[in-house]
């Protein structure tokens, strides 16, 4: 039998069994508004019996482990949403900054959702100001010796001019500030590595003597998602606790150690993408707002800012191609009407804008009333351009325009649709690992209850150890 001693020590684990319970819901409880904190457990075990000669007697209660609930399943699978969604909101963040940078100049890019015909509402947006340019050569042909017919044209053609150098400057700022934000997202990543390699060694060493790292485990969840976010990730856990990861088939952390960083190297043509440090290796990125930033800017935007600059280039072109046969109201030939190349370079050919008498807008040098030339510069606003795809030079800006509109549609969609995922995905995690506030307290209810039976069966044993003192006296 125990006894009166042996009773005591099996009402004093159990006091402590309960008080572990009590513990561990007050942690839950005050990590209730916590994320990534997954609830925890006690686990009660009955302590080992004793053999009696009226067979095996029981001893208590004891606490074997502080238990973390959680379904690994479901965190690999928010790991891979996390990256999905990094990647379209990548995209997201970039087609959102060309619609917020440029709508002064890109209108109806915020509402188109199809690659069809879009129209410039602003006065200042450049299908307004093509428009414009046409009309100015159709005022001239009206009156082809009119002064002030003339300064319009000028004053219109350098007004479209300005606006394909800010076009183009726009995005080139855009481009530079997307890889500056995707240098910014490899520290980021690198951070995150250093971070895990350091989890690992601490979650080894706290489990080295047995248990579990919960709290430690939670933060490394944390950071594996976050890292998600940036990019697609590949880990594996090894025996001592410790979470390997690879990113692009690159080994970063192997163990408590950080194996190689990202860091960003220039790939030509002004565009950045992601390696290894001291590896060298470039890698293939497969999801995460890393990838998403890289293919919108070399995608979507990319095609924007070529299709722009070949508008400007066609439009350089065939103008001056027209107007180089002309002749201005004194009789000289042969001048451009636009000096450049493409949306960078584009200007009004100075001479002219000094002197509007110089636009060659005649087809005969003793006819200075004659508008043939400028009839035919007016038409060019209505003629199909094999350069651009037999499109006018309106409608290919439209469809430029519309394509932006487009892949913003795609993207805004693609991130409602996984913000929705990854909202399912965690709530069903929150019911597996979330704490529950009711729960909790019916808990640390019943662990007081427990506690306060034990402390009771002390004061009982104290009373019959007391009562077999007295006999003896």
């Amino acid at each position: 039998m125990l006894g009166l001693f042996g009773t005591l020590n099996l009402a004093a684990r159990s006091m402590q069994a309960q008080m572990t319970g009590v513990e561990v819901a007050g942690q839950n409880l005050a990590n209730v508004n916590t994320t990534g904190y997954s609830r925890q457990r006690v686990q009660l075990a009955t302590s080992p019996d004793v053999t009696t000669g009226i067979g095996p007697e029981g001893t208590g209660v004891t606490a074997t482990a502080i238990q973390q609930i959680v379904n690994q399943l479901l965190n690999s699978q928010v790991q891979s949403q996390q990256s999905t969604g990094g990647y379209w909101n990548g995209q997201q963040s970039a087609l959102q900054s060309a619609q917020n940078g440029l709508d002064e100049f890109l209108n109806g890019s915020a509402s188109a959702s199809s690659a069809t015909s879009v129209t410039s509402d602003s006065s200042t947006g450049l299908a307004a100001q093509l428009s414009g340019l046409f009309s100015a050569f159709s005022a001239v042909a009206t009156s082809p010796t009119s002064t002030s017919a003339r300064q319009a044209l000028v004053g219109q053609a350098q007004t479209l001019a300005t606006t394909f150098n800010n076009v183009n400057t726009q995005l080139g700022s855009l481009k530079t500030s997307l890889n500056s934000s995707l240098s910014d997202n490899v520290d980021s990543a690198n951070k995150l590595l250093s971070g895990i390699a350091t989890l690992n060694q601490q979650i080894s060493a706290a489990e080295f003597s047995g248990g579990t790292a919960n709290d430690l485990r939670d933060e490394r969840e944390q950071d594996l998602e976050n890292l998600s976010q940036l990019s697609n990730i590949t880990t594996s856990t090894e025996t001592n606790g410790a979470v390997d990861v690879s990113i692009g088939g690159q080994a970063l952390v192997t163990g408590y150690k950080v194996a190689d960083t990202l860091q960003t190297y220039a790939a030509g043509g002004g565009q950045m993408l992601v390696q290894t440090a001291t590896g060298g290796v470039p890698l293939t990125l497969t999801g995460g707002s890393m990838q998403g930033t890289i293919d919108a800017r070399d995608g979507t935007l990319a095609t924007l800012q070529n299709n722009v600059n070949t508008l400007a280039g066609t439009l350089i072109t065939q103008v001056n191609a027209i107007h180089g046969g002309g002749y201005s109201l004194t009789g000289s030939t042969g001048a451009n009407f636009f000096n450049g190349t493409d949306a960078a370079t584009i200007t009004v050919n100075a001479a002219l804008a000094g002197n509007p008498n110089f636009i060659q807008t005649s087809g005969s040098a003793t006819a200075a009333g004659d508008n043939s030339v400028a009839l035919q510069l007016a038409q060019l606003g209505s003629t199909a351009q094999a350069a651009l795809g037999n499109q006018t030079f309106n409608d290919n800006y439209d469809a430029a325009v519309a394509a932006l509109g487009d892949s913003l549609q795609t993207a805004n969609t693609q991130v409602t649709n996984q913000t929705a995922v990854t909202q399912m995905l965690t709530t069903q995690r929150s019911s597996v690992s979330g704490v529950s506030v009711d729960e909790e307290m019916t808990n640390l209810m019943a662990y007081q209850r427990a506690y306060e039976a034990s402390a009771k069966l002390v004061s009982t044993v104290d009373t019959l150890m007391g009562d077999t003192l007295a006999m003896k006296t």
